[in-house]
């Protein structure tokens, strides 16, 4: 079951919220994920497999370029599409981004960030519009930041999906490995410390993740195009990268519920987002 939708729609709130669990990075700008992340949840009679894609953009680099082949192959494997939209937003033009999905599953358009709008009159206009479209199932309304209607939303996801064996352990949580959630949860800091393009320069790679007797030692490098973001993130007698690095080590320490040891390296690759080298490196595959 994939979430489709624009940039800042909340899917990865959504997808937090759902699993009760942080499995994918949340903040305010725009094109926070990058990756598709698959997230299981597992109760006694039934197993879902949730993935949270990319905000569907038009691309301008490779970076972006391998962000919506994400996209394409969350199209091409889902069994029940949510396309999730902020309520706020302009109707025509989500429903030109969902008729150009040409999806072929079932979809639920969920109509999120409800706690915001003061109109009912305008949502009630929104619910009308979209159960009207062919592409719709059905309408439903929350918000994902304050869990408002998320049982009725999965209650919905449940009536749709098809029965089947469950394909994950029940303990499992995702498919991806730790470091790329390391990884992510610095990134995440990256995007809520510095201000402008910087976050949308740069990137993380684990180059270290050893477990000893009580502690996890990392070892990870952020990537920047210039060396004047270099300079910023590393901070006057660096002050800077010592708040990330603090910052992140306990987030960290909170997700793998070990004590962490956090060396961090700032790394200059010029033009990084449009090298298929440095993007396979960095993870992104599409």
């Amino acid at each position: 079951m994939n979430i489709f939708g624009k940039p800042n729609a909340g899917k990865s709130t959504l997808l937090n919220a759902l699993i009760g669990e942080k499995m994918a990075i949340v903040s305010p700008k725009v094109q926070t994920t990058r990756h598709r992340i698959k997230a299981i949840l597992s109760e006694s009679d039934y197993q879902i497999i949730f993935s949270d894609t990319p905000g569907i953009i038009e691309p301008k680099y490779k970076l972006h370029e391998k962000m919506m082949q994400a996209v394409k192959s969350g199209l091409e494997d889902a069994d029940l599409a949510i396309l999730l939209a902020d309520v706020r937003d302009d109707i025509n033009e989500l429903d030109q981004i969902f008729r150009a999905l040409k999806l072929k599953v079932p979809a639920l358009v969920v109509l999120n960030k409800t706690d915001l709008i003061k109109d009912p009159l305008l949502l009630q206009q929104k619910e009308t519009f979209f159960k009207n479209q062919s592409y719709c199932k059905k309408v439903l309304t929350i918000s994902a930041l304050n869990s408002t209607n998320l049982n009725e939303l999965l209650e919905e996801i449940l009536n749709n999906l098809s029965e089947g064996e469950p394909f994950y352990d029940t303990e499992s949580l995702s498919d991806l490995p730790t470091r790329f959630f390391v990884s992510e949860l610095i990134r995440e800091k990256i995007y809520g410390l510095f201000q402008e393009e910087l976050p949308y320069h740069s990137t993380v790679l684990v180059r270290e993740y050893k477990e000893a007797t009580g502690l996890v030692k990392i070892s990870a490098d952020i990537i920047v195009q210039r060396e004047s973001q270099k300079a910023i993130i590393i901070g006057a007698k660096g002050s800077m990268i010592k708040k990330l690095g603090t910052m992140a080590r306990l987030d960290i320490e909170s997700f793998i519920g070990q004590k962490v040891f956090l060396e961090l390296f700032v790394k200059v690759r010029p033009k990084w987002r449009d090298q298929d080298l440095y993007l396979k490196e960095y993870g992104y595959h599409g």
